[in-house]
């Protein structure tokens, strides 16, 4: 049975009515924001958790309050997981605050742990041509995915939600939506347009039609090209697993090393702030350099 329920709607019965409704005008505000529908349904679960386990009502909440469920949440999480739920709790008090639904922020910024930066993990280029030479003997449509993730640097749920319309095989552009709905423009390989072209040949569909679709005739999930990742991942023999986003750090890595500046990279990947792309600019020198060396001599 379907669930006819709204993503941006509490309908959490241990919730009183009054802080359902608050905790589902902030719902709210976040879709107007236009935030993308897995970070409101991330936020509703943690916020569900706080309100149903710390039953003091909004408008009494004290900094003590929180920091004692906190406490005790944090017992056995790690510290990126202890992060996130602070932001959340830190995001809807402050919607409050400004509502006047509270008087006081009741989150306090040292509580925050401090968390160190870590690397993207990314294909070396020996890694790399182990995947490549594997996904030759896949089917055409897998092959344009990886083709297509690799030489694109998108978001899984970003090719999912592209149709054949998107996809301009003759200056190997796609008009990809990604966060907040934001529509940039990205570039693709020529070996990719080859392989993808060779795919669409074997469509017979509106351009309308999801770009890539499954054997059932329906549009690709990203559950669906999770799958052939990894999968690709286990046939080349890598130490580590293969996933989408190794995909898209391996994309802004070798684009580093092939001397592209970082503005670019950052329009390309649909990066808002500079700052999240200048984390690949961290990756040591030595592996710039060798990769540098391999692509261009």
């Amino acid at each position: 049975m379907k669930d006819n329920r709204k993503y941006w709607e509490s309908s959490n019965e241990n919730i009183s009515i009054e802080t359902r409704r608050i905790l589902n005008e902030y719902f709210l505000s976040l879709k107007l924001a236009n935030k993308a529908e897995a970070t409101i349904t991330k936020y509703r679960r943690i916020l569900e958790k706080f309100l149903c386990e710390c039953l003091v009502p909004l408008e009494s909440l004290t900094s003590e309050d929180v920091l004692k469920w906190l406490t005790e949440f944090a017992e056995d999480k790690k510290e990126r997981t202890v992060d996130l739920y602070l932001s959340c709790l830190s995001s809807f008090f402050q919607f409050c605050l400004s509502e006047d639904y509270m008087e006081n922020m009741v989150i306090k910024k040292r509580w925050r742990p401090k968390i160190s930066q870590t690397l993207p993990k990314y294909l070396t280029e020996e890694e790399y041509a182990r995947v490549r030479l594997a996904a030759e003997s896949l089917s055409v449509r897998d092959r344009a995915i990886i083709l297509f993730l690799f030489s694109s640097g998108c978001r899984r749920g970003e090719v999912c939600n592209l149709s054949i319309a998107d996809i301009t095989l003759k200056k190997r552009t796609a008009k990809v939506i990604g966060k907040g709905k934001k529509v940039r423009y990205i570039h693709f390989s020529i070996m990719c347009a080859i392989v993808l072209k060779e795919y669409l040949q074997t469509r017979d569909c509106e351009e309308t039609a999801p770009l890539f679709m499954n054997r059932f005739g329906k549009p690709l999930g990203p559950g669906g090209i999770l799958k052939i990742i990894n999968d690709l991942g286990k046939k080349a023999g890598l130490n580590q697993s293969l996933h989408p986003h190794v995909c898209r750090h391996t994309f802004a890595t070798n684009m580093l090393a092939r001397g592209a500046d970082l503005a670019f990279i950052a329009d390309e990947m649909g990066h808002a702030d500079l700052n999240t792309t200048r984390i690949y600019a961290r990756i040591p020198t030595e592996d710039m350099i060798i990769a540098y060396q391999n692509k261009m001599g």
